[in-house]
């Protein structure tokens, strides 16, 4: 008995199983109806924005849609323009889409999604979904075939229609969980995240009738000072608009791979929106953002400081030229198990490495804090170079004085030598005031006050009357107050084991001297800075040793 002819009955349910409740972001739905505005070759994509109604309007003038086309492409779930007709659109841009599930976004993210469309000398054509009677028909288990679009309302598209030659205007009404974002916030999304409509000529994105254009990211590219330009990538955003950059340091990475990675002046200069929200090193394919914030695949950057300043575009479009479809359901990442993938996560992480070593490096040189992880320097060096940087950023001039550059320079010179006599009068300070106090803890008899401490006390009493000072300036004005390092060691050894080289008063006659040009605010030479600290090292572990002696 010959079979009969059985045919796929497919269940309005498989729509919610493709992802028709994965797409979270509105960034999301502008990103797919914006890519098949570019597939379709439309030349200009108009976004229009009522958030006191809750209602997204977005128009373009590509190609539009015939009946045939409305029914048998655009509410064919899963239809691939790539496979009906090769990677590129009649005007010759690749496509960008691939899969035919992205549209997915558009007809879940409200309560009605009403499309009309037309091309060249046709008519509209069209319908409204309504996702509250789709939800029900998916709910009763209504086949795909049995479910009919309702009309939509041509009212609501009367506003959109004039000079509308051709193209496609979908109407979103009363949107999941509102519009609540700004139009300056949504500008900088459309121009980080939509990058090709901002590079092409022939291809512009309006916001309520304003061209969105790289200006939208002013701000960031005001605040951005190192760049890394990944195999000679060229930019406007990067040539034109980014014209407070430092240093710009060249990195090679596979020719399949271009972009950049930069760094902001601080964290917050990251922020797109008031809220917190921050711009990252995302991923782009063919033009279009695939994947935020990448660093999230490299575990050994994350919580590491520099991270925090960084951002940038990576572009890897041969990720998408082969049959293997790269991208997960949501389209909002890449599959993990993608070979190619992973090694291009493998090479990133060796540059993100060098990145960050370098980064710590320039903020150094450019007198701005940098990785408190980073083994160059250590904690106590680090900490006296942030509180020089502290302390030459209140002595420069406004911003917009001419002399700010000049001063600026002068710092630059001047820092490392400010960084390096902090820490060493730091080390100065904490050193004899700890031995006061052991002297006083431990009841050393004192020598009675001799030429030192006279010399000094008349220089101080001078010195107030001359500048008619009545105050008191130390805290104690005990002998033992005008005693520096030398004479201090003097009253701890005694007389017979001055002459030993591991007592305390071994090093004192160089660290003297020293430790004077260095109170007086001189810069010191390289040599005396070698001397002083390898001298101060002898003294600091004798000054441990003495401290750690329990004994009265």
């Amino acid at each position: 008995m010959p079979n009969k002819n059985f045919k796929f009955n497919i269940s309005l349910s498989v729509l919610n199983h493709l992802g028709r409740n994965l797409y979270r972001s509105f960034a999301t739905v502008l990103g797919e109806a914006i890519s098949n505005s570019w597939d379709a070759d439309a030349k200009n994509v108009y976004i229009y924005l009522d958030r006191d109604r809750n209602i997204l309007c977005i128009k373009d003038d590509g190609d539009g849609m015939t009946y045939d086309d409305f029914q048998d492409k655009f509410l064919k779930i899963g239809y691939s323009k790539r496979t009906a007709d090769g990677n590129k659109s009649a005007g010759g841009r690749p496509y960008i889409g691939r899969k035919g599930i992205g549209k997915l976004a558009l007809l879940s993210c409200a309560k009605r999604i009403s499309i009309k469309s037309k091309a060249q000398g046709g008519g509209y054509i069209g319908g409204m979904i309504d996702n509250a009677g789709l939800d029900k028909a998916i709910k009763d288990d209504i086949s795909s075939h049995e479910y009919e679009l309702n009309g939509y309302d041509d009212s609501l598209f009367r506003p959109f229609e004039k000079r509308h030659a051709k193209g496609t205007i979908i109407y979103f009404e009363e949107i999941n969980d509102g519009v609540n974002n700004a139009d300056d916030f949504l500008k900088k999304i459309i121009a980080l995240y939509f990058r090709f409509s901002l590079l092409d000529q022939s291809f512009n994105i309006y916001l309520d009738e304003d061209l969105v254009t790289l200006e939208s990211l002013k701000p960031l590219a005001d605040k951005t000072q190192f760049v890394w330009n990944i195999n000679e990538f060229t930019d406007p955003y990067l040539s034109d608009l980014c014209t407070n950059i430092k240093e710009t340091i060249p990195i090679k990475m596979d020719d399949k791979v271009e972009g950049f990675i930069a760094s902001v002046k601080t964290p917050k200069n990251r922020n797109i929106h008031s809220t917190g929200e921050r711009v990252g090193i995302d991923l782009f394919v063919n033009g279009r953002l695939r994947e935020t914030d990448i660093l999230k695949h490299i575990s050994s950057v994350k919580a590491r400081v520099p991270e925090s300043y960084l951002y940038g575009q990576i572009h890897f479009n041969s990720l998408d030229t082969s049959d293997e479809d790269p991208f997960t359901s949501n389209r909002e990442g890449v599959k993990g198990e993608n070979k190619e993938f992973e090694l291009f996560i493998e090479e990133l992480k060796r540059v993100v490495s060098a990145i960050i070593s370098q980064w710590d490096e320039l903020r150094d040189k450019y007198q701005e804090d940098g990785d408190p992880d980073n083994p160059r320097k250590t904690i106590k060096e680090r900490k006296a170079g942030e509180l020089a940087n502290a302390v030459f950023k209140e002595l420069l001039p406004p911003e917009d004085s001419e002399q700010r550059g000049t001063v600026e320079g002068w710092g630059r010179d001047l820092h490392q030598d400010a960084s390096f006599n902090f820490e060493s009068y730091a080390d100065c300070f904490a050193s004899e005031n700890l031995l006061r106090k052991y002297i006083k803890e431990h009841g050393i008899d004192l020598m009675p006050e001799n030429d030192a401490v006279k010399k000094h006390r008349n220089m101080e009493a001078r010195g107030k009357r001359d500048g008619n000072l009545t105050i008191d300036i130390r805290k104690s004005n005990d002998n033992i107050f005008y005693l520096g390092m030398v004479e201090l060691t003097k009253i701890i050894v005694p007389p017979g084991e001055r002459g030993n080289p591991d007592s305390l008063t071994a090093d004192q006659k160089q660290f003297d001297v020293i430790r004077n040009a260095l109170m007086h605010t001189a810069r010191l030479t390289e040599d005396a800075k070698i001397r002083l600290k390898s001298i101060y090292n002898n003294i600091k572990g004798k000054i441990v040793r003495l401290l750690s002696d329990n004994q009265d």
